[in-house]
């Protein structure tokens, strides 16, 4: 389910970010990504992402991250640690999958992160531990 399909959509209070290979809902602690389908994300479009999140966020604000992963697409696994170690904002990260195969890149990606990333069946299963994790409280 989309973000803006939701509950949260409607009760979160949230900006859209549109870009031409997603979009990015910037909510109070966290941030949900919604990739096109098709697409390989890769290091310039996150580079791009992120200079926006600094912008609408600031510098030191702490986040979590969601990957919604409602289309399928392509990204350098590895990606994950290089935007830890780059821009060290994003405190806790969960994908949503929604089928065996997305289930199993996510756990790939767990893998090769260097930080914990939850693997959650539902985008209420992710935004619900995010909203209670005590880094946004």
């Amino acid at each position: 389910m989309t973000f803006e399909k939701s509950k949260y959509g409607e009760t979160l209070q949230h900006f859209k970010l549109e870009k031409p290979f997603g979009n990015f809902y910037l909510c109070e602690h966290f941030f949900v990504a919604e990739l096109n389908e098709g697409i390989h994300f890769d290091w310039s479009m996150i580079k791009n992402v992120m200079k926006d999140l600094i912008v609408h966020y600031g510098e030191d604000k702490k986040l979590g991250y969601i990957s919604n992963r409602v289309n399928s697409y392509s990204m350098n696994p590895h990606n994950w640690n290089k935007v830890y170690n780059t821009y060290g904002m994003i405190q806790a990260s969960a994908i949503v999958y929604y089928n065996d195969i997305m289930q199993m890149n996510a756990a790939l990606e767990k893998q090769l992160s260097d930080k914990s990333i939850k693997r959650c069946r539902s985008l209420k299963e992710a935004v619900d531990w995010m909203l209670g994790l005590k880094e946004f409280q």
